[in-house]
């Protein structure tokens, strides 16, 4: 019994980051703001239903969808060539060399690196305010992902097929498409499908700093203190949200066919020419000159000059607790309300709402009631995090076996204990390995949450954008971009030991938790 409530431990022992926390919450706390949390909460069942308000929440709701949906296409599209290319088996097939390949990986690393709210802000300062701003904002850091998504999948597929068919005299071109295309397509469609959900959360969170949508009307609701208008954007986003989650499951778990991508991208291009009327997308502006930023105030010596141990340390904090706080919400709550199953359905509506409502807007109403510092940052981040990671642990449950569950409880097993041993157990390494990745995640995220009083290179970045501090805005891009890449380098490594050593061990999967080939990210 020991070694098989060993895995389970892991999913619970993070648990002890609420120590602190909690002995931070009496110093954090601050009178005055409780009533507006009770209001806030109370709106939530009474939502403004003026016929105006509603119209213009679903005119939100249109705009983020067609951001996401413009800046999804194009992600994928970008991703799935540069895959192609930073593929090392591609590469040796069409020209005998593994060098374009490797460089090409370590090029869009650079992109990957920075959060898609600071390529928003960038690019704001170069292109002005328009709509491509957005969709660029999410395309260039997706596509850089899902380039090294795909290239992954491509080099961990089984490669015989494909020699057989050079061997044969094939053209290479043509031996990869027929040899490795059909076993690729699954993949595509799954994951594909989850980089949509990401765009939506993406283009909230992007109008939630100006660049347009619902995230936009919320915050101005927020900031307004007019919480029923805010609870009017936030169900119609819930709404959304939940039947686009349904549709995606449904279709990664029967669609796996061409003919159903063939259907997905007919419906998606008629679907192209109203959102970008809608969001009066002008590409050209793209080619008009762009506003350079001052070249003699970006490369300033002294903007260099920063307290980096101070500024890191603080980001590496705030990722680690964050990331912990949310990798052990679910499993615990889980623990705690297993002898009553009907309360699962308010565990998953509370994991919806945190995955709608954006770490900014959350760290916002936390404002009301505590100070600033490292304790909303944390909460705002923990949230929002929780809800994803929830969803896909509760997926991952109710994909097992309940047999040996049902089975300890015929033996008098408690409940808790059983649910431990029987699912726990089989989970553990599978979130594990998820959970490092989210961590990657979260270190990204760490700009969104950065205006807060946390500190750390978020906030640095924002200030100087903001404030069009050039000369501080270099130096701690390039900080900030190595440390996540150094981020996600350690993340991979933990999650391929994770689940080599459980492979070594002969222990089983489960097909929710392994949506993405070894060491390559999940959805944001």
């Amino acid at each position: 019994m020991r070694v098989q409530a060993a895995p389970a431990l892991g999913l619970l022992l993070p648990a002890l980051v609420f120590l602190p926390l909690v002995a931070l919450l009496p110093g954090a706390v601050h009178g005055g703001g409780w009533p507006l949390i009770a209001a806030f909460g109370m709106a939530a069942l009474q939502p403004s239903f003026t016929p105006a308000l509603v119209a213009n929440a679903f005119h939100g709701i249109a705009i983020t969808l067609a951001i996401a949906l413009w800046s999804w296409l194009l992600s994928m599209a970008i991703g799935l060539i540069a895959a192609v290319f930073s593929s090392p088996t591609v590469t040796t097939a069409l020209w005998g060399c593994r060098w374009p390949a490797h460089w090409l990986r370590r090029l869009l690393a650079i992109p990957r690196s920075l959060h898609e709210l600071l390529w928003g802000l960038i690019l704001l300062q170069l292109i002005g305010l328009h709509p491509a701003v957005a969709v660029l904002a999410i395309a260039i850091p997706y596509g850089a992902l899902v380039a090294r998504v795909f290239s992954d999948q491509l080099e961990s597929l089984d490669q015989k097929p494909f020699q057989a068919l050079q061997a044969a005299g094939v053209a290479a071109p043509a031996a990869l498409f027929s040899a490795l295309g059909p076993s690729l397509l699954p993949g595509l469609l799954s994951y594909g499908g989850y980089r949509f959900e990401c765009a939506l959360r993406s283009a909230t969170l992007l109008g939630v700093f100006g660049l347009g949508g619902i995230g936009a009307d919320l915050r101005l609701s927020l900031q307004s203190l007019q919480f029923n208008e805010a609870w009017t954007s936030l169900w119609a986003l819930a709404l959304v949200m939940f039947s686009l989650e349904q549709l995606i499951a449904l279709w990664r778990a029967r669609c796996v066919q061409g003919r159903h991508l063939l259907i997905l991208l007919g419906c998606l291009l008629l679907l192209l020419f109203p959102a970008a009327n809608l969001l009066d997308l002008q590409w050209q502006v793209l080619l008009n000159p762009w506003r350079l930023l001052p070249a003699d105030q970006l490369f300033q010596l002294q903007g260099w000059w920063q307290p980096w141990p101070q500024l890191i340390g603080s980001t590496v904090l705030l990722t680690i607790t964050a990331a912990l706080a949310a990798f052990v919400a679910t499993p615990l709550l889980l623990l705690l309300i297993c002898p009553w199953p009907w309360l699962q359905l308010l565990l998953r509506a509370f994991g919806l709402f945190a995955r709608l409502m954006p770490p900014p807007l959350t760290a916002l109403l936390l404002l009301f009631v505590l100070k600033p510092g490292l304790l909303p940052a944390v909460i705002a981040l923990a949230f929002h995090n929780a809800g994803i990671l929830g969803r896909l642990f509760l997926e991952g449950l109710e994909s097992q076996d309940p047999r040996p569950e049902q089975a300890l409880w015929a033996a008098g097993v408690p409940r808790r204990r059983a649910l431990l041993m029987a699912r726990f157990n089989g989970l553990a390494t599978s979130y594990m390995a998820y959970g490092a990745y989210r961590a990657d995640v979260i270190l990204r995220e760490t700009v969104v949450v950065g205006l807060v009083g946390v500190g750390g290179l978020g906030a640095v970045l924002l200030e100087a954008l903001s404030s069009f501090a050039w000369a501080e805005l270099l130096p701690v891009l390039v900080v900030y971009a190595l440390l996540t890449l150094l981020g996600e380098e350690l993340a991979d490594r933990y999650r391929r030991s994770l689940l080599f050593n459980h492979t070594q061990l002969g222990g089983g999967s489960t097909p929710q938790l392994e949506l993405l080939p070894r060491g390559v990210p999940g959805p944001a």
